[in-house]
Formats: C-alpha cells, structure tokens, sequence
C-alpha cells in the first residue's frame, strides 16, 4: 500500500504535483493557505484540509511547493505542531527554489523533532508539471533520498542526487537558473542587434536552433523573446528576480564574483519598477528592447495569441 502524502501549497506547480501524486495511487492531503485554490482537487481525491498541521501523520512523508524563503519558514520552519506530529521518521521534501542557508537552517530545526529535510527543487515549468516530466535536484540524508524515490519519480523521470548537504541542491538549482536567465539576456542582445539591421528576429531565431544552439533553454525562450511573448507568464519576472538575488546572494557568501548576475538582476528590477512583474522572466528581453530603442509590439499577448502560442508545441520544460 503506499503511503499517504501530506502536501502544502497548490499554486502553479503544486497542483499538477498533487493531480499526478494521485493519479500514481498515493492518498494526498492538501492544504493551501488560499483554500479555493485547492478546493478542485477535492473532486480528483485530495483530502483538503483547513490547517497545515493536518496534513501530517507520524513518520510520514509531506511535500512543500511554497514561493519563497520566508513563506517556506512560515508554513513548515516555524510550524512546531506539523514537526512534532510528524516526529520521528517522518521526512519534508521541500521542491522550493529557495537559499541553500535556508535549506540548512530548516534541515537543522527538524532535527529536533526528529523529522529529515531533504531538498528537492524542481527544473521545469507548470506544463512540466503536468506532464510529470520535472528534473528535480534532491540532497539531504542517503536513506531518507532512497526512501522518497518512488514518490519523486510520480512527478519527473529524473532525479539528481547533490550529495548529504541539504543547502547543495538548492546551490545547483540556482546555478541552473542563473545559466536560464544569462540565455535570455544573451538572446535579447543579439535579437535587438539583428533587428537594428533591418534582420527579422525571429529568423535569427529559427538559425539558432538549427545551428550552434540547438537545445531546449534557446528553441523555448528563444521563441519567446523573437516574438515578444511575455504573458501569460509560465514563470513570474517577479520570481525571476527573487532566484537571481538569491544567487547572488550565495555567490557572495561564497566570495564569487558573478559580473553577469549583477546586470540580470538590474534588468529585472528596471522591468519590475515598470510594472512587469507578472510577465513572464523572459520579459526582462524588454529592457533591453527599449534600451536600443526598439517598440516591443506584443509584450502584452492577447488571449487568442496566448492560446495560438500554447497549441504551437512550447515546451516549458526549462526554467
């Protein structure tokens, strides 16, 4: 019989975790601190619960998918009835982008109760999700990761083991969407150079992926940025902001200069105090638009052009 699975936050990505949970035959127990958000998948199986401890049971297993540092601290880091009622054995994967001082710091504090953390942030965007086709990046204690196998390979065919240091996962996710963010840049620095020369961005595009760039980061986003497709949003420019502090904010602690970093966050403040937040990250391409002085003609896509773009086979595997 498999276990039942205690899971906190349905948003974007925790929902389709929770619907592919329950399709790969755990029982889940649900709680999201906006309860409408989760009420529909109470039809597909869930137990909806009106308070995060419930969702544990002694020496179970919860997931969290929250969207932040503080927020996670607050549901889980700072929750002492759902620690000490899942007590001893009980483990907390935590699929969060978030600071690996954070993932420390909360692998620390369950100790005490005698629940595992264990890291696991996640590569791949809401229609991965769906699709259970998530990379995660898993680090913590060895038996608690052999243990959790089963339920991570619910939700992504790949798991890559970062060692025993909680924070090493969270490091390794960073670094990824660091490499992500440093594409798009990339990307809008050489799509506004070819259209100043009267060159169709999106032809450059096309070259890309059939030439030297042949990968998912620049077929994705590169058709992204080439037509200026920037809502709805797959993943917030708001976030995008928060992983690229974050990073910066290991590197430092790290005493790692990240040049690169420092312009991608200024870009992603700049769109943010322009109102852009809810754009997707690949909208930080904007700020480079405007800054050749160019007129970005479809960064706010409508309905149709959103639908057109989702039915045109975008794979949001990457982010």
């Amino acid at each position: 019989m498999r276990p039942t699975i205690g899971f906190l936050g349905t948003g974007s990505m925790g929902h389709p975790m929770v619907v592919n949970l329950l399709k790969a035959g755990y029982t889940v127990r649900v709680w999201n601190r906006t309860a409408e958000r989760a009420a529909s998948l109470a039809a597909q199986g869930a137990t909806i619960l009106s308070l995060s401890e419930e969702v544990a049971e002694p020496g179970a297993l919860i997931i969290s998918s929250l969207s932040t540092d503080r927020v996670l601290n607050e549901v889980v880091g700072g929750n002492h009835a759902l620690l000490r009622k899942l007590g001893p054995e009980g483990i907390h994967i935590s699929t969060s982008t978030v600071s690996p001082e954070t993932s420390r710091n909360l692998a620390e504090g369950h100790r005490r109760y005698g629940v595992t953390y264990l890291a696991a942030p996640v590569l791949g965007r809401p229609d991965a999700a769906a699709d259970a086709k998530l990379s995660i990046f898993l680090s913590g204690p060895a038996q608690a990761k052999e243990r959790v196998q089963p339920v991570l390979r619910a939700l992504g065919p790949r798991v890559f083991d970062l060692g025993e240091d909680p924070g090493a996962a969270n490091v390794a996710k960073l670094a990824c969407n660091f490499l992500l963010a440093s594409a798009i840049e990339a990307m809008a620095e050489a799509f506004a150079l070819v259209e100043k020369n009267g060159i169709d961005r999106r032809r450059l595009a096309d070259l890309l992926v059939q030439t030297v760039f042949d990968c998912p980061a620049y077929r994705n986003y590169g058709r992204q940025i080439a037509e200026q497709h920037y809502q709805p949003a797959l993943f917030k420019l708001s976030l995008g902001l928060k992983d690229i502090s974050l990073t910066l904010e290991s590197a430092a602690s790290s005493l790692v200069p990240l040049p690169l970093a420092s312009l991608l966050r200024d870009h992603l403040i700049s769109a943010l105090a322009k109102g852009r937040g809810d754009f997707d990250w690949t909208g930080l391409a904007g700020e480079v638009s405007e800054a050749a002085g160019l007129h970005q003609s479809s960064a706010e896509s409508n309905d149709t052009e959103a639908d057109a773009y989702a039915e045109s086979g975008f794979d949001s595997q990457y982010r």
